[in-house]
């Protein structure tokens, strides 16, 4: 079983160190120290952040969850090296609202930026510390001491241990962020390929995943669902219900309605009954996945321009194109869950959520409660890397576990409610134009995109929680804004990384939704990397140039063409000896502008009788700063391309006027096991330089060559995903 710390028992376990601590007290708060790194301004003690343990142990507290991406094991990595300790001494805990610093979401690629350069330097502060108290110990200079895996030497040969040295609050103090790190050649763990810590609980089916937990006393909560999200319920009559054997308790507040149960095959069949006995008011609408993107384009939009350097370069012949993305699920394998309690005054919450802090606070302002009254546990879920239901399964967990206090109540998400009711990720729309001089350079470039929110996590408000919106108080849906600056979340990406004579970007934010819609891996990132690669694609062509050569013409940056030309080299574009039917194309981004360079390059096979794209391979070239984790990060850019390609070729929600009909992995597939292609990655570290974040980079630039190759396959570009056989056949014969 997976068991979860305690504030209490870390206190009461730390033996060397013994410190009371508070994550929500005011008091202790101290002003972001700004010139600190990464999340280290947020939570500047270095006590916020290490514990050292009884029995040769060394606590790191981190706020980042795992969702897959490795990142326990990576800043476990960082802080083993700067403390120079075993791996195997650490015991991490991360994503707890009472024992951990609050870094926010885990969402981004900012963990390694953020967390993973805080955790370096607070391990650098206490291994500073330690000399300290090393040197006044043993009677030597601090600068003459040597450590090993815990342990301080001094040159006549006395040592003393972490664990002997710390004896109160000798952590309990600032962290300086300055003190000097380790050489490259001196780390034991940091850029080298260590075994993920999560992984052995995972193959041996160890009960690590939230899907597991089983605590005593564990009653099981189901929730009725609407048959639409703005149904309102009329009527339910209940008692037949509240007879059945098993049933602890109907629990109703307003359309809100949960069942209670002993077992949870007997929650299943009742929340059937109740379903048959439900009466709803549903609203017209009209919005199909065929007509959403007129839709867009119709409605009143924000119209922000980003990025607007006028062309003094003579006007040109002038190109268009308009590219479009479906509404995406995040079609979580495993279904959302969440185990809830109400012990006391203090509702203890078990989620997946990548916002457990942000969650946290939602709920408590959805159940009325203190902040601190509601204590928010993450546990690593099957598949996300968004904002997907885990958050809303949380909301139901507390609501039914209100209606028990004293028992534990788990809510688990049928496969319905998981494809029909999770927030998807945005349909989009992208219009692009660019003038062209005689040679086909581009002398001015113009981009239009049309998005509705891609934020909507609950973001401490209760609003954004499924559940809170059908109470009989319910709360409102905040106003979704398009949070951040510029290339943040509908427009990530949107601003090309080449340079133009001229360049205007606009972003035409949508207040409303034509489907639930938050947060799916990258944002608007992979669309918008879609639309301008292409593009990119379409006007070298159109010049009768090689894409490669095109695009470096507006390359200038010297970290930038060194991907691009990498994975070019990869694939052999050189030496390319074209094979009918087959064909070949690349995509190129800096994520977010700011994160890492990541090139996909991939060749393709079209059967023109059926339609059918086969990927052949796929290589990718990534600079992501230094590499602590060559393994992790190659993992995250194959994961990557794997989703990207399935979201390209097979994946788009379903709906009409009666609601989602992408309710299963019939109605919405995607990729399968056998359609994954080689995929080749090479890692271009830079030691010493800024991490800069992998997570997300491979998204849009896999998106954009997969058209690319399709074209050079086939001769037809195809601007709208997801390219389907049926879609592919009808491009071939208009």
């Amino acid at each position: 079983m997976n068991v979860q710390p305690t504030r209490r028992g870390i206190i009461k376990g730390a033996g060397a160190l013994v410190i009371g601590f508070d994550i929500f007290n005011p008091a202790m708060a101290q002003a972001p120290a700004a010139d600190l790194p990464g999340d280290l301004k947020i939570a500047p003690k270095v006590s916020s952040w290490l514990r050292i343990e009884a029995g040769g142990k060394v606590r790191l507290l981190v706020g980042k969850v795992e969702i897959g991406q490795g990142i326990l094991t990576a800043v476990a990595q960082l802080c083993a090296d700067e403390l120079d300790i075993d791996m195997s001494r650490l015991v991490i805990t991360s994503g707890d609202t009472r024992l951990v610093p609050d870094e926010g979401v885990t969402a981004g690629s900012f963990s390694m930026p953020n967390c993973g350069s805080a955790v370096r330097a607070v391990s650098a502060d206490a291994r500073q510390i330690l000399l300290g108290l090393a040197a006044a110990r043993l009677g030597s200079n601090a600068a003459a001491l040597k450590t090993a895996d815990g342990k301080i030497t001094a040159p006549d040969g006395k040592s003393v241990t972490y664990w002997e040295l710390v004896a109160g609050s000798e952590l309990e103090v600032p962290a300086t962020g300055k003190a000097p790190l380790k050489p490259a050649a001196a780390r034991r763990y940091a850029g080298k390929s260590v075994p993920r810590i999560d992984i052995p609980a995972k193959v041996t089916g160890a009960p690590v995943w939230i899907q597991d937990l089983r605590p005593e006393g564990m009653l099981h909560g189901r929730v009725l669902r609407p048959p639409a999200y703005e149904a309102k319920l009329v009527s339910l009559d209940a008692g037949d219900v509240e007879k059945t054997a098993g049933v602890i308790k109907v629990v109703r507040d307003g359309s809100f309605v949960g069942v209670i149960a002993e077992r949870e095959e007997t929650a299943i069949d009742a929340v059937d009954a109740l379903r048959r006995a439900a009466k709803w008011d549903v609203p017209a609408k009209s919005e199909t996945q065929d007509t959403v993107h007129d839709w867009m384009l119709a409605q009143k939009s924000q119209d922000v321009v980003i990025k607007n350097t006028p062309s003094a370069a003579p006007a040109g012949a002038s190109v268009e194109a308009v590219y479009k993305r479906p509404y995406h699920m995040h079609a979580s394998i495993g279904p959302s869950t969440a185990v809830a309690v109400l012990d006391g005054d203090t509702m203890r919450i078990q989620s997946h959520s990548q916002s457990i802090f942000e969650t946290s606070a939602a709920i408590a302002e959805m159940l009325g409660m203190e902040k601190s009254k509601v204590h928010g546990q993450h546990v690593q879920g099957s598949g996300c890397y968004g904002h997907n239901g885990a958050d809303d399964a949380a909301a139901d967990a507390a609501l039914l576990a209100r209606a028990v206090p004293g028992r534990p109540v788990r809510i688990q998400w049928s496969r319905n409610d998981e494809h029909k009711w999770e927030p998807y990720g945005s349909a989009m729309v992208m219009k692009l134009k660019a003038a062209v001089d005689a040679k086909g350079d581009i002398t001015d470039w113009t981009y239009d995109l049309w998005s509705t929110s891609h934020g909507t996590r609950p973001s401490g408000k209760a609003g954004n929680l499924l559940a809170a919106h059908y109470l009989e108080k319910p709360f409102a849906l905040p106003t979704p804004v398009n949070a951040g600056p510029p290339n943040f979340a509908a427009d990530r990406n949107a601003i090309a990384i080449y340079e133009f004579p001229g360049q205007k970007v606009t972003t035409h934010f949508i207040t409303g939704f034509a489907a639930r819609a938050s947060s799916t891996r990258g944002l608007g990132a992979y669309a918008n990397v879609f639309a301008i690669e292409s593009f990119m694609d379409e006007l070298a062509h159109r010049a009768k140039a090689d894409p490669l050569e095109y695009r470096l013409r507006y390359l200038k940056d010297e970290r930038g063409r060194a991907v691009l030309q990498k994975a070019a080299d990869m694939l052999g574009w050189k030496d390319w000896k074209r094979t009918p039917g087959r064909g070949r194309g690349i995509g190129f981004a800096r994520y977010k502008g700011l994160a890492a360079y990541n090139a996909v390059a991939m060749e393709v096979e079209v059967d023109r009788s059926t339609g059918r794209i086969r990927v052949l391979r796929a290589v990718s070239a990534n600079d992501t700063g230094e590499v602590v984790s060559p393994d992790g990060v190659k993992n995250q850019i194959e994961g990557g391309i794997v989703q990207s390609l399935s979201w390209t070729l097979k994946e788009g929600v379903r709906f009409d006027a009666a609601g989602v009909r992408s309710a299963d992995w019939i109605s919405y597939p995607i990729l399968t096991f056998s359609e994954v292609p080689p995929i080749e990655v090479e890692l271009l570290d830079k030691p010493g330089l800024a991490f800069l974040g992998t997570g997300e980079a491979s998204q849009g630039p896999t998106g954009a060559a997969l058209a690319n190759a399709v074209f050079d396959a086939a001769g037809v570009r195809l601007r709208e995903a997801p390219f389907t056989p049926a879609k592919v056949k009808a491009a071939l014969q208009s």
